[in-house]
């Protein structure tokens, strides 16, 4: 105010929230998230079924599935969502974790915020996870590219809290063959590039036949019926360009006054259709893939030279196709040669359920593969294909680190203790911070315990005696209750998977704790009620 006149500095419309008021909104949001996923953590958790504006359904228990499909409006929930992206991105699986970590570490701070100020707090969460991150990389161990064992034990520990666990013993051997087929290594380094596995999923079946393809496997069928259904030793084509008669660049009109000339147009239109089909064959091609069309006599004359095409393939395909058959993706059609050609041992087309494929197998050095998902739904294969994503993931990146620890709450606990023992070698008051890092830490066995129905309290108190005696891999076994050692139970995971989500959430912890002034240009709802997070309006 100016005298009586009130100085208008923001718009008409702009919502404004100050001091504890906004830190106390941003950590019920952050904390209605975490709940929102909590329930869905480890081999028991339980399944969401999330329905959009259009009436699909999706039935999961992967966090970030969950997150992406929620429609959030607080600004700091969407920052909690983040966090599970990026977990998705870096690991492909622990975003659960992540979030519910994000969650507890904002709880923890918010009984302390009355007596240590926030800046103080996130000075002892970057202590905290510096220590942490010490103590998981102590408790690591080494796990070789070759080692399938050991890959496999990987990739059913991250099965074990999806659907399709029932499966786990043939989804896990598809996923680390499929893993180690395209895995590379340059200069002493494992690359794994992800993108050279395809999914293709089919209804039908069981998820039992679900199967490895050393090869590409398109939702496509041949461009014409009297083509072969079956090439062996094929030489194939990558093409992008159509094998179509080119418009004109301007607006043409042509005016015809004799038949004979029309019929001059026709014959010309098919000379050049033939040339086109000419070159493919000169090349010695006897399987064509194009991204562009085929025209109809183009599809005659192919189908009379007996090549096998397939029409509108994906730019992403093409890749695989080059990486499988080693074969170049040419643009200019007049260039095709022999030097441009790939290889594969049989090029065919097969029906499943309904629908034809075309099934490119027996390439001499895929460096592309592909997983046939069969199932009884819809519901089925799309959880399926989750589960083989998150696990894909975490085989990947234990060939790439090259390390992994246990699973099963035993990090967390042993992170927990070490946390706890260096917060008294630490002064002032982040000392009071790192404590709350170490019970935040500890919510993942809380959780795992609580959702398979155990007494948590118990559970943890067995857990920390083991640790404190020195049994590092000590964690909980959720079928019979009791504390035992993970590595004996071939329960593991790859350390990026902690590591990450441990960086993440306390990253966006000390973003959001750092907050106390929310200035929005529109309104969004804030939360209601000051329990869990059952009351949060998405």
């Amino acid at each position: 105010m100016q005298g009586n006149q009130p100085i208008i500095i923001m718009k008409e419309g702009t919502t404004r929230t100050k001091g504890r008021s906004a830190q106390s909104n941003n950590i019920l949001a952050a904390k209605a998230v975490a709940e929102a996923v909590r329930s869905t953590l480890g081999p028991k958790g339980m399944d969401k079924m999330l329905v959009d504006s259009m009436g699909d359904v999706v039935i999961t228990n992967d966090g970030a599935t969950i997150l992406k499909e929620i429609d959030v409006a607080h600004p700091a929930a969407k920052m909690i969502i983040e966090v599970a992206k990026t977990q998705e991105n870096e690991v492909g699986d622990g975003t659960t974790t992540s979030v519910v970590l994000a969650g507890e570490l904002l709880r923890q701070a918010e009984d302390l915020i009355e007596d240590v100020h926030p800046t103080l707090i996130t000075q002892g969460y970057r202590m905290a996870v510096g220590k942490a991150l010490e103590v998981l990389k102590g408790i690591a161990h080494q796990i070789k590219a070759n080692d399938k064992d050991m890959l496999l034990r990987i990739a059913r520990t991250s099965m074990a809290s999806k659907g399709a666990s029932a499966y786990s013993d043939v989804l896990a051997d598809v996923t680390v063959r499929a893993v180690q087929a395209v895995a590379e290594e340059h200069n002493g380094k494992w690359v794994v590039d992800k993108d050279a596995i395809k999914i293709e999923k089919k209804t039908g079946g069981s998820v039992q036949d679900s199967e490895l393809v050393l090869g590409v496997v398109l939702d496509k069928e041949r461009a014409h019926t009297r083509m072969p259904k079956s090439v062996k030793d094929a030489k194939v084509a990558l093409l992008n360009a159509a094998l179509e008669i080119k418009k004109t660049e301007v607006d043409a009109n042509i005016e015809i006054t004799d038949p004979g000339q029309f019929q001059a147009f026709l014959d010309e239109e098919e000379r050049t259709l033939r040339r086109m089909v000419d070159a493919v064959k000169a090349s010695g091609a006897n399987v064509l893939f194009t991204q562009k069309g085929i025209d109809d006599l183009a599809q005659h004359f192919l189908a009379k030279e007996g090549v096998f095409a397939v029409k509108s393939v994906s730019e992403k395909d093409m890749k695989k196709l080059a990486r499988a058959t080693g074969a170049k993706i040419v643009s200019n059609l007049k260039e095709l040669g022999a030097s441009d050609l790939g290889q594969a041992g049989l090029v065919e087309q097969r029906k499943i359920g309904d629908d034809e494929l075309t099934f490119i197998t027996e390439c001499p050095s895929a460096k592309a593969v592909s997983i046939m998902v069969r199932g009884g739904t819809e519901h089925v294969i799309d959880e399926v294909e989750r589960t083989l994503d998150d696990a894909i993931g975490v085989v990947t990146t234990a060939i790439k680190d090259g390390q992994f620890v246990a699973g099963g709450g035993a990090p967390e606990v042993e992170v927990a203790l070490a946390l706890r023992k260096h917060a008294a070698t630490v002064g002032g008051r982040e000392q009071l911070a790192i404590e709350c890092f170490a019970d935040a830490v500890e919510i993942i066995p809380r959780t795992l315990a609580e959702n398979a129905g155990l007494d948590a309290i118990n559970v943890l108190v067995d857990l920390r005696s083991a640790h404190e005696k020195g049994q590092k891999h000590a964690g909980i076994n959720l079928d019979s209750g009791k504390v035992e050692d993970m590595l004996a139970q071939h329960v593991i995971e790859p350390l990026r998977v902690k590591t990450q989500a441990l960086q993440s959430a306390t990253e966006v912890a000390t973003m959001i704790l750092r907050i106390d002034d929310v200035i929005a240009a529109k309104e969004f709802e804030a939360p209601k009620g000051g329990g869990g997070g059952e009351d949060m309006d998405f």
